[in-house]
Parts: structure tokens; sequence; C-alpha cells
């Protein structure tokens, strides 16, 4: 952030997603136009005690996490499609760790962008991949979408 008193939000489209794991290295980094499914929700039990009508206690049962969903330009070979295809083709499926880094506009020139959070998906694997649809007409990239299910996420503050 700049060297300011007054608070701004980050910006969105500054982002870099990293998959742990990939044939064997550590991390390897990614393009994506868009990342979706950053969201958890905590289900609740009603529990009626006995005597009281006026409410019902609420406890919480488990939490639910949406798939993850990243979107990009059609890139025709990668290791990151190798891995997809192993999975979705020859449901061979190998677990990843996959982050999502939110980056700080306001770094200095020529310095390696600071992280301001990241969010860190636990034993990830493909469950779908699909292209958007082609279009004669327009003149737009062909874009692939790819979905991912994980067991949770943490979420950190900077780097």
């Amino acid at each position: 952030m700049a060297n300011s008193s007054t608070y701004y939000p980050p910006v969105s489209f500054f982002f870099k997603v990293f998959f742990q794991g990939l044939k064997g290295k550590a991390d390897k980094e990614a393009s994506f136009k868009e990342v979706s499914g950053l969201s958890a929700e905590t289900s609740a039990e009603e529990v009626i005690e006995g005597g009281v009508l006026q409410y019902r206690h609420k406890l919480p049962t488990t939490t639910k996490y949406p798939n993850l969903i990243l979107k990009r330009g059609l890139i025709l070979d990668s290791e990151l499609r190798q891995w997809i295809e192993k999975g979705i083709n020859e449901f061979s499926f190998t677990p990843l760790m996959v982050s999502v880094h939110l980056l700080d506009q306001f770094s200095q020139e020529g310095q390696n962008s600071k992280t301001l959070m990241s969010w860190t998906f636990h034993n990830v694997w493909p469950v779908k991949w699909e292209i958007a649809q082609f279009d004669s007409l327009s003149n737009e990239v062909a874009v692939e979408s790819i979905e991912l299910a994980y067991d949770y996420f943490e979420t950190k503050k900077g780097a």
C-alpha cells in the first residue's frame, strides 16, 4: 500500500495462482483471468429444548466449501492441463495444494509485488473442465474454465 494514512481496499484484478506439487516442483505459477468460489458456509442445526417454546437453539454442524473455479485463455499444453486430463480422463487423481495471492498494486517499481492476503486450498483435485462456446461472429479469446474440489482452505494475511 502507498505510504499514506488513507486506507484503500485492494483491487481484485491483481492476483496470482500457484500450484504446489505439479511434476514434483515446489510452486508453479499460472495466470488466470478470474478466480471464484472463495467462500465458506457453516450449517446450523436447530435444537428444541424441552419446555422452551419461544425459540430454538441453533448449533453449528459442518462447514461447506464450494468448488474453486479458475478461468483463463485456452493453453494447448501445460503441466496443469496434463494433471487435469489424468484426473478426469484416466480417473487417476493426485491432490495438490493451490494458493491464490491477492497482491499490492502499490509495490515499489522493480520489486516483486507484496502479497496482501492469500488463500491456500488443501487436497485439490479437478472435477470439471470446460471451454467457452465458439462464436464465429465474435473476436474473443477462447477461454477455458477449470473447476476444482478441495477439502478446506486457510487464509493468511501478508506474506
